[in-house]
């Protein structure tokens, strides 16, 4: 028989909404049952995103999208399964992802900011990013002082430095 999983419920005052981490060696179909069950009961606005990919379509949930990226007049979503091709313009996509996750970056770019791995402010004028799969990016000088306002909020929202 399997041991039960180890819950704990903190209460504290300074988170608004409920946060949820999940420690564990490794990420197995149980932690991908537990996150869908977390998901459904959340009940949340902001449904999968139906992705194009040999020739099937693949409902992809927001929270496993790394960057939606605009090239050759095509849109594309980016996650730990691969690429998909999304039948819909970058601004319609925009529209219907989690605002408190996804912020745009450029002009042809839109990124999970739960999947970012680090930030780079090491070049003047624009920000680097690497996300947990390893591959990079680089806000547009546009948007730069729009993300530094939302990694600001971030930090105060959460109480201390770092992503949530």
């Amino acid at each position: 028989m399997k041991d039960p999983i180890n819950v704990e419920v903190v209460l504290d005052s300074r988170f608004k909404e409920p946060k949820i981490k999940i420690y564990t060696e490794k990420r197995t179909e149980e932690i991908d049952r537990i996150l869908d069950a977390i998901e459904q009961a959340h009940k949340s606005a902001y449904p999968p995103v139906l992705g194009l990919k040999d020739d099937v379509i693949v409902p992809v949930f927001q929270r496993d999208i790394i960057k939606a990226v605009v090239d050759n007049r095509n849109t594309r979503i980016y996650s730990s399964d691969g690429e998909f091709l999304v039948k819909r313009k970058l601004s319609e996509l925009e529209e219907t992802l989690n605002p408190d996750r996804f912020v745009r970056i450029s002009q042809s770019e839109i990124i999970n900011l739960r999947k970012v791995s680090c930030f780079d402010f090491s070049v003047l004028g624009t920000i680097g990013i690497e996300y947990d799969d390893g591959s990079r990016s680089w806000v547009s000088r546009r948007f730069v002082k729009a993300l530094r306002n939302t990694l600001a909020g971030l930090d105060a929202s959460s109480g201390k430095g770092g992503r949530q």
